[in-house]
């Protein structure tokens, strides 16, 4: 059974920190939605974004390409994103694909928001 897919923007540390929460299933239908939620973030504070995936329950090839996407879009303006709430298996997946090179990844939200 397909989760819905769900994403939320909210900002964190004061209204400073960006962070993206997505819920349900990353696929295609996903990339519109995630791409526009990143734009929405005032440019200013772009430079760290933290994408939320503790309540993500599946992601595909197209989900993949998504973030990878995202985290070029990112780079090419002198920003990171970071990930927070893989479980084991989504974070087993970013290390085949290579994202782990170019992402920081936190085991929760809580320690991503920890770090300064």
């Amino acid at each position: 059974m397909m989760e819905e897919f769900k994403i939320r923007l909210g900002f964190e540390n004061g209204g400073n920190l960006p962070v993206i929460h997505i819920s349900g299933e990353i696929t295609s239908e996903a990339e519109e939605e995630i791409v526009q939620s990143y734009e929405s973030i005032p440019q200013d504070k772009r430079s760290r974004v933290i994408l939320n995936f503790s309540e993500t329950s599946y992601i595909n090839s197209a989900g993949i390409a998504t973030l990878i996407s995202l985290i070029t879009k990112s780079s090419e303006n002198q920003g990171k994103i970071e990930f927070a709430g893989l479980n084991t298996h989504f974070r087993k997946v970013m290390d085949i694909v290579g994202l782990t090179d170019f992402v920081l990844i936190h085991d929760s939200l809580h320690s991503a928001l920890a770090q300064v």
